[in-house]
């Protein structure tokens, strides 16, 4: 399944996540941050550690129809692509997707479309994980993930809640040498789901606030 959203037809692109951790965490697992913020591909992150708030808090887009987006922060922005690409030290080279959780799906999916994302397919196998269907979004270069809770998520939590942020996942081309140099903040390197590529996750002694993932590029063509 695939399609434009509705409006003027220009799919948003993500310009920056807010992450509510301190850079000094980040520049622990090998990215090169600038005071508050690091760029990672064509993403912006910023840095801002607050209090008892945990994860991924926010993001900015260009070219939205509505920051309605059932529940994720979202703010608008004009702001252009980043001049540079900076080389991280942990051979990070860009930002591959970011995952939300929604308890209904179709629910979310109307709500980005409404905005003017471009969504790319609905799968409806379940990951390893659980989720029975995830829905994909491009972003300019990255890619959003959206996926289903599953039933018992959904029961445990009390039923209906707004779409909220997950986790990031990053590309690492030499992924066997990314995983040498976090050392055991990195776990084993395994396949991933999607056919060819490889993945490995950073543990919760890497002191981020967010599942954070690493993955080989996709195959090409």
């Amino acid at each position: 399944m695939a399609g434009r959203g509705y409006g003027s037809g220009v799919a948003p692109t993500l310009d920056q996540l807010t992450v509510a951790d301190p850079a000094e965490a980040w520049r622990a697992c090998g990215f090169d941050v600038a005071g508050d913020a690091c760029v990672v591909g064509q993403t912006r992150v910023r840095l801002v550690a607050n209090g008892g708030v945990k994860g991924l808090t926010a993001w900015s887009l260009r070219k939205l129809e509505t920051t309605e987006l059932d529940g994720l922060a979202t703010t608008r922005s004009t702001r252009p692509l980043p001049d540079v690409r900076p080389v991280h030290p942990n051979g990070v080279t860009a930002l591959d997707h970011v995952v939300a959780i929604s308890s209904d799906l179709d629910r979310t999916v109307a709500a980005l479309r409404l905005a003017g994302f471009d969504l790319r397919r609905i799968r409806e196998q379940p990951t390893p994980a659980g989720a029975p269907r995830q829905a994909f979004f491009r972003l300019g270069e990255p890619i959003l993930e959206v996926v289903q809770a599953p039933a018992e998520a959904i029961e445990r939590t009390g039923g209906d809640r707004p779409a909220f942020f997950w986790g990031l996942a990053f590309l690492a081309p030499d992924l066997e040498a990314t995983v040498a140099w976090l050392g055991d903040r990195a776990g084993e390197i395994r396949d991933a789901v999607q056919p060819g590529r490889r993945i490995a996750t950073l543990r919760r002694s890497a002191g981020l606030s967010l599942p954070v993932a690493l993955m080989t590029p996709p195959l090409s063509g």
